[in-house]
């Protein structure tokens, strides 16, 4: 599920990476982080994630997972991308649980970003991103959606494309539906070591335990906004809830799933609401690895408004949203 996962940065720093190794790479950035070159450290480090993901290098990848996660974590405190550090410092302690950070080699932001992580570890609700790690897997069989009639309307409507869905329309008995559902699964899984299709159920499952609709409608998690920007994105760098104090209309839409991906520009036309002491938007931000191939911006923040008296995650569509979400549903060339 590569395509998922590498981000616009692969162009920009492919160039940074030739003739150097995974080891090399990473002491380039460890060598960055000690002399405070915070920025160029982030630049190496998503350089380090690219090469660690090719083919013959993927055994690097468990050794670099918690002090990559650990360094991001240095340079987004002193970068004062505060909630970056903190999800940065979580994804290390949740791999090294034991471990501490040295008060005479790190600055007090970075000690400032860390302890709060270490603290909340043990809290009772844990971040979209380490609950989704955390998040049992369940056999393929009990994640596969059937295939029936509905199989075109369930989660996978996520990923077809327009002429899928005529294709799917037209088809009349189970044994057109299974060829299809067969070639479907083929069209995107090669290139893609055969893994997406099982990311994809993965996601779904989870959004179906942890982000359904809590009100009468009883939503299926993986069929809100929030449900299928997981699915799309997968879990995001970090989230949080912002309150909404301003005055100034806020254009949101309440469209039926399957349509939600489809409008561009500022917030889509639809209901108008005031944000209010009861009103809040849920962030959720997206850093340069984690977004697909051919996104037009360098990181991207979804947010959701969460308003009373309307479904409770609408996806508020900016441009920068839309074009990060259809391109990780293309499927490959």
């Amino acid at each position: 599920m590569r395509r998922l996962t590498l981000s616009l940065a692969a162009a920009l720093i492919a160039a940074a990476a030739v003739a150097q190794s995974v080891p090399e790479l990473f002491q380039k950035a460890k060598e960055e982080v000690k002399a405070g070159s915070w920025k160029d450290a982030l630049v190496t480090m998503e350089a380090v994630d690219l090469e660690a993901g090719r083919p013959g290098n993927q055994k690097f990848q468990p050794q670099l997972e918690a002090p990559l996660a650990f360094y991001r974590g240095v340079c987004d405190a002193n970068l004062d991308r505060v909630d970056a550090a903190g999800a940065d410092f979580e994804t290390f302690l949740l791999l090294q649980p034991d471990a501490s950070i040295d008060r005479s080699l790190y600055s007090t932001k970075a000690v400032a970003a860390f302890e709060p992580a270490q603290k909340g570890m043990t809290a009772s609700k844990p971040s979209l991103s380490r609950a989704y790690r955390q998040f049992p897997p369940a056999p393929a069989a009990a994640m596969s959606e059937p295939v029936t009639a509905d199989w075109g309307k369930g989660p996978v409507v996520w990923l077809m494309s327009d002429g899928e869905k005529a294709a799917w329309a037209k088809l009349k008995g189970d044994p057109e539906r299974v060829a299809f559902v067969a070639a479907f699964w083929r069209a995107r899984e090669a290139g893609n070591d055969d893994a997406f299709r099982a990311i994809f159920e993965r996601r779904v499952a989870f959004a179906d335990a942890e982000l359904g609709q809590q009100d009468k409608s009883g939503e299926r998690g993986s069929m809100t906004d929030r449900g299928m920007v997981f699915i799309l994105l997968g879990p995001p760098a970090y989230s949080k809830e912002v309150e909404l104090t301003s005055s100034r209309p806020v254009s949101i839409s309440d469209k039926a799933a399957g349509s939600r991906i489809t409008a561009s520009g500022n917030d889509a036309p639809g209901m108008n609401a005031k944000g209010g002491p009861d009103s809040h938007a849920e962030l959720w931000h997206y850093r340069k690895g984690l977004l697909a191939n051919g996104t037009s911006y360098p990181e991207v923040t979804v947010q959701f408004w969460l308003m009373p008296g309307h479904r409770p995650d609408v996806l508020s569509r900016k441009n920068e949203q839309v074009n990060a979400i259809l391109n990780a549903a293309k499927k490959p060339a």
